[in-house]
């Protein structure tokens, strides 16, 4: 069994995404490319926004710090600390309304 702290990684990638000119940071906590579940701790900075992208599968963005926006076509939904949004099989953007940790969950399909 592992463990991971999640408080701990969040502080560590948002530190990264401040020093980053994109504005952001990511690290896998579990899973990747040869598994059917992934999860990732992704940091983004206040303003700054991942681009419009298909959907591998059935995902969810759990905010565990800031305000984020994820957008898909004409929907959007704002999201805050503890907030678990389920994100659409749509194309779709996320950005970030203040500096934000998420910890995004994909089961590809």
């Amino acid at each position: 069994m592992e463990k991971f702290s999640l408080t701990a990684l969040a502080r560590e990638q948002l530190d990264r995404a401040r020093e980053a000119s994109s504005g952001r940071s990511a690290a896998t906590v579990y899973g990747g490319h040869e598994h059917t579940l992934r999860q990732t701790v992704i940091a983004l900075i206040e303003g700054h926004t991942l681009d419009e992208h298909e959907n591998p599968g059935e995902a969810t963005v759990h905010v565990l710090t800031g305000r984020v926006r994820l957008a898909a076509g004409d929907a959007a939904w704002e999201g805050s600390a503890g907030d678990l949004l389920v994100v659409p099989m749509a194309s779709h953007s996320l950005s970030a309304l203040q500096d934000s940790t998420i910890l995004l969950t994909v089961a590809k399909a």
